[in-house]
């Protein structure tokens, strides 16, 4: 079935090809009061259906246009289609279609006949603002989406497809592709950047109660720099793989913490730092299976004072799905296991996980502040 005939509209649907309908008042009359409420419900859930059948659509308009440089190219200004397709080398009707397309996402608006700017939210897709998420579109295309030609393959067996499609797991082959590391690395830092400083800053979690703070996993350095940054007494460490933490002593530096700050390497599943007060997992569990993620609390456990606490920022699941789930946690869920084999999970999956890798949950705190993400602190147990 074409578009054309799924929606209703294109040259076979009569209303579209007729008169005007300012010249039929009654046909006015009936689209604002709808005489068959069974019909607009109908159309609501085949809508619904359509735009779900779609979406690879809108997902490859924000891969062509970031990686055109669209955003970067339309900037603060108003800009024309003509203008941007001479620019951009591409072609003029094709291009003022795509353009079409783009705001009709809410990513511009058409502010004149062929005329754009871009709104809020497509601002963010230009690489030189400082909330962009352009890494972290650029990180959901490409390679990072291959695995999802064997989706069946995760959900028969339970385990990660990307390792059947490139033979080794996701973390590794980062490992042997820089550029791929570095996008990821970026993407991760864009994702997080609002969140880490809503955090550092959260009075519902009293950073300054700790001396010495340890990001397991902290990648850049972006969480810990933030922390640090908000309150002066407090010093620490960023621990991760020698590629994950490649720029955290640029970024703890360009923060002005490289002083109460250092950086260490090495692999989680065998060993992390000691002697720290409190240890952080930001988004680190998630990625791992129950087993893997298991293995990880067992070597913080070991490395962790008796007086230290662990903190895990995560998204935490309802126990039941109903009207007020946010669809991207479920989405969220599936990219976790069809690439690191993975899982999103509830407050009683993390209760159980803690309880039984030596750890007592203490606390599980969720600041509005910080939405979607929820603090479960726990203690050795």
């Amino acid at each position: 079935m074409a578009p054309s005939e799924a929606t209703g509209g294109g040259p076979a649907d009569p209303a579209s090809s007729v008169v005007p309908e300012a010249e039929h008042p009654e046909h006015r009359e009936h689209s604002e009061h709808p005489e068959h409420p069974e019909h607009a419900a109908q159309f609501g859930a085949q809508e619904r259906i359509l735009t779900l059948v779609w979406g690879y659509i809108s997902s490859e308009i924000l891969d062509l246009a970031t990686r055109l440089d669209l955003p970067d190219r339309m900037g603060t200004e108003e800009r024309a289609a003509t203008e941007l397709a001479t620019a951009l080398d591409t072609d003029p009707v094709a291009t003022l279609r795509l353009l079409r397309a783009f705001a009709s996402l809410g990513l511009a608006e058409e502010t004149g006949t062929g005329r754009f700017r871009l709104t809020p939210a497509g601002h963010r897709l230009r690489s030189d603002v400082p909330d962009s998420l352009h890494a972290f579109v650029r990180q959901g295309m490409g390679v990072f989406r291959q695995a999802w030609s064997h989706f069946d393959h995760s959900i028969r067996t339970g385990e990660p497809a990307f390792d059947q499609v490139f033979g080794t797991d996701f973390f590794s082959y980062l490992s042997e592709h820089p550029e791929l590391s570095g996008t990821f690395t970026s993407s991760m830092r864009e994702a997080t950047r609002t969140m880490s400083t809503a955090l550092a800053k959260e009075q519902e979690y009293d950073f300054s109660a700790y001396g010495t703070v340890v990001d397991i996993g902290g990648a850049d350095g972006s969480l810990l720099a933030a922390v640090l940054g908000a309150h002066p007494g407090v010093q620490g460490v960023v621990f991760d793989s020698p590629e994950g933490a490649r720029d955290a002593a640029a970024t703890l530096g360009a923060a002005g913490v490289g002083e109460r700050s250092r950086v260490e390497t090495g692999d989680f599943f065998t060993q992390v730092p000691g002697g720290g007060d409190l240890y952080v997992l930001k988004s680190i569990l998630h990625d791992w299976s129950d087993a893997r993620s298991a293995d990880i609390l067992r070597t913080v456990r070991a490395a962790m004072p008796a007086h230290a606490r662990l903190l895990i920022v995560e998204v935490l699941l309802p126990d039941k799905v109903d009207s007020s789930a946010h669809p991207l946690g479920y989405l969220s869920d599936l990219y976790m296991l069809v690439n690191m084999g993975g899982r999103e999970r509830s407050e009683q999956d993390l209760r159980s996980l803690l309880s039984d890798t030596g750890f007592r949950t203490t606390r599980v705190l969720t600041p509005p502040g910080l939405t979607p993400f929820s603090l479960i602190e726990a203690e050795p147990a």
